[in-house]
């Protein structure tokens, strides 16, 4: 369980920052981080990073699909998490 918290902890820390260095990015009209990338950071679990940065950076906010994508992801990540802590582990 240690394992799967220090992982989630990373991956929604790297998705907030990725967002933030993608706003950046977009300001200055430099290379981007692909999309394909910012939905993938959410699907391996940082959705709640993903959808702070969103918010925090107001990036990416006009497209629906980010916040479906991120949306979905939060709640599936978050039923395996409570399965994991509350059913699995007894």
């Amino acid at each position: 369980m240690k394992i799967l918290n220090i992982y989630l902890i990373a991956i929604n820390a790297v998705a907030f920052i990725a967002y933030g260095i993608d706003k950046l990015k977009a300001k200055f009209r430099a290379w981007r981080i692909p999309e394909k990338t910012l939905w993938l950071l959410g699907l391996l679990g940082g959705a709640a990073g993903g959808l702070l940065g969103m918010q925090v950076f107001r990036h990416k906010t006009r497209h629906a699909l980010f916040y479906i994508i991120n949306i979905l992801a939060l709640i599936v990540w978050c039923c395996a998490y409570a399965y994991f802590v509350f059913i699995r582990q007894g």
